[in-house]
């Protein structure tokens, strides 16, 4: 399988600093880049690359809190994952099964992100600086020819197919709690006074229940990870006409989405990250449609997760 990547990240039009950050993690070779390092394209062995059998982490990081809080909690929330996840290769590498016998790959990231909600819930406790900062958490878990989403907070994640886009992941805010109780509507959503208001982030309370889904990947698939500073500036469909007409430049996409948003106000922070995957592992879809299955923690055996066969494709 090849990827082909690009990301990027920019503080917008009216704040005066940037709380949000990315990471493209290939576990096998540990090879990775972050919003963090101030460098407008990656590494050149990320740029297109196949990931080994460790398999590949791509994560969006919205931060929030007073001062410089919302930077230090997403920059945590993207440096615990990174080290969870390669503590969890090597600890697999000690062992005959290596990547094979293992825990899932979207098990291991599951618990990275306990671990990340637990580092920063700590930090904002034991320094009053950092006091009730948070951090949104969309990463992605590529394994073979899964894809696997693990959600805290209202960052988003898309996958792009053909001619369709479909939502991966499901914001975790109060307005899509409204929506889900049929209060308002869809696109009343979109312009509530309370639509920035998300009910669960990375370091706001001790214990957290991130939302995991996942989707088979077919070759030619595009993945969109995204912060709200570009969800909230455009519809899906407009997100994939750009990524389409961009055709195989991921960085004109990123940086046209980037224009578009901050074009539309660029009241907030805006992060794009895009993955293509092709090759001949992947098998050619055979239509546009995108299923995505819920997974949820398994009761019968800790920190792993079990799917929802007759759940196909349960989010908007």
């Amino acid at each position: 399988m090849i990827v082909e990547l690009h990301a990027q990240t920019n503080v917008g039009r009216v704040r005066q600093g940037n709380e949000d950050n990315f990471l493209a993690l290939d576990l096998s070779t540990a090879r990775g880049w972050t919003g963090s390092d101030n460098v407008s394209t990656p590494p050149a062995e990320l740029l297109r690359f196949e990931p080994g059998p460790h398999g590949l982490v791509l994560v969006v990081s919205d931060g929030m809190g007073g001062a410089l809080a919302g930077d230090v909690a997403s920059r945590m929330a993207i440096e615990s994952v990174r080290e969870k996840m390669l503590n969890g290769v090597a600890s697999s590498d000690s062992d005959a099964g290596a990547a094979t016998n293992g825990p899932a790959l979207v098990d291991r990231l599951f618990n990275a992100t306990g671990y990340a909600n637990h580092e920063i819930h700590r930090k904002s406790l034991e320094d009053a600086r950092c006091s009730g900062m948070g951090a949104t958490l969309t990463a992605a878990a590529v394994s073979g020819q899964t894809l696997d989403f693990v959600q805290v907070g209202d960052s988003r994640a898309y996958v792009v197919r053909g001619k369709q886009i479909k939502l991966a992941t499901k914001d975790q805010s109060l307005v899509q709690q409204l929506v889900d109780v049929g209060q308002i509507t869809e696109l009343d959503a979109e312009t509530h006074m309370f639509r920035n208001v998300i009910l669960q982030a990375l370091g706001a309370q001790r214990d957290l229940t991130p939302v995991v889904t996942r989707v088979h990947l077919r070759r030619g698939d595009t993945v969109l990870l995204c912060s709200d500073g570009l969800s909230g500036k455009m519809r899906a469909e407009e997100m994939r006409e750009i990524v389409a007409q961009a055709e195989t430049d991921l960085t004109i996409a990123c940086q046209q989405l980037i224009e578009l948003a901050n074009q539309r106000g660029g009241e907030d922070n805006i992060t794009v990250l895009l993955a293509r995957f092709d090759g001949a592992p992947l098998a050619p879809p055979t239509s546009d449609d995108i299923a995505i299955e819920q997974l949820e923690p398994d009761d019968d055996e800790d920190n792993t997760l079990s799917g929802h066969e007759d759940d196909t494709s349960p989010l908007p």
